[in-house]
């Protein structure tokens, strides 16, 4: 008796792990810069050359000035200290499907004008375009 309790409490276990997981990443096909910016935002490209010293300062911003940790977390998986209040979650940018599906010029969009509809605010102003840039670098080195 004992060890079907166990199973059927590892069975309830494992689906509320794969449900969750699901759930995070629920969107990951749709588009999230409006339908009238898509384009715009596809076409753009970082003007900066890759570097080990580019990924070194969009680490510093991502857990500092920009504040991404807070939702993102310090590892970039969307489990930051914010997250689970926030619907939808935040981006895990170690999914694959996430980098396979979105252009840099759609993340740079989202960092700089936010997201409607989702957690994400616009970091307009308070981060330059280069530190942007530096920040998608760091991200990118998630993948």
């Amino acid at each position: 008796m004992l060890n079907n309790q166990v199973v059927l409490l590892l069975l309830v276990f494992a689906f509320l792990q794969v449900s969750l997981s699901l759930a995070a990443e629920r969107q990951i096909m749709q588009p999230r810069v409006p339908a009238n910016k898509l384009v715009a935002a596809q076409a753009l490209t970082s003007p900066l050359a890759d570097s080990p010293e580019l990924v070194e300062k969009g680490k510093a911003l991502y857990n500092g000035k920009g504040t991404c940790f807070n939702c993102h977390g310090k590892s970039g998986e969307g489990d930051g200290p914010v997250a689970a209040g926030l619907d939808p979650s935040p981006r895990n940018f170690h999914n694959q499907d996430f980098w396979r599906h979105r252009t840099e010029g759609e993340v740079f969009w989202a960092i700089k004008n936010g997201l409607s509809g989702t957690g994400m605010i616009g970091f307009d102003g308070q981060l330059t375009d280069e530190e942007i840039w530096a920040i998608i670098q760091y991200l990118r080195s998630f993948k």
